[in-house]
């Protein structure tokens, strides 16, 4: 079990896992992930005790979404000692797969809320649950009403083909004791 001094001095601890997004040549966050860490910040500052743990490896460009995410949350004054950097997971399933590693080998028992965009929000909260944490969802960012009908539906249709592929893997990969 995490020591409750250790995470602040709060007894009850929340997680909340931030999942990646693109990181621009230049290093900055896009959109999309700004947004996410938009949220998780909204929804955390609720929570003095809340631990953030973003995730995301290094993608088309550098540095990883885990340490862009890291940077902004402490830019909007989140302690060094909340922050909890995943920098390994490549996709959704091995970045719930690595978080909920992570957690579990520090002990944490709370709560955990995944924060990302509300089409991936099924699948990142499911995954969570099947590596064994007690999962659920940070409201999703608003995104602008401009964005195109054919942009929103291209991201829901291929989250509904990712969330069997993804829940699939997770099973096996659970019955061999690997997640």
């Amino acid at each position: 079990m995490i020591p409750a001094a250790a995470w602040g001095g709060m007894t009850e601890t929340v997680a909340i896992v931030i999942f990646g997004a693109a990181v621009r040549r230049d290093g900055q966050p896009s959109v999309t992930l700004r947004k996410r860490v938009e949220a998780a910040l909204a929804f955390g500052a609720a929570r003095p005790d809340a631990i953030f743990v973003p995730t995301g490896a290094v993608g088309r460009f550098g540095p990883s979404e885990a340490a862009v995410m890291a940077r902004m949350l402490r830019q909007a004054g989140v302690e060094e000692r909340r922050i909890l950097r995943e920098e390994t997971g490549t996709d959704t399933l091995s970045s719930a797969r690595a978080c909920a590693r992570l957690l579990r080998e520090r002990g944490f028992r709370g709560r955990t809320f995944a924060a990302t965009s509300a089409y991936h929000l099924p699948r990142c909260v499911a995954l969570l649950r099947l590596g064994g944490l007690d999962a659920h969802r940070c409201p999703p960012p608003r995104v602008p009403a401009a964005r195109s009908f054919r942009k929103r539906w291209y991201w829901r249709l291929r989250e509904m083909l990712a969330l069997p592929y993804d829940l699939g893997l997770a099973v096996l990969l659970r019955a061999a004791r690997r997640f």
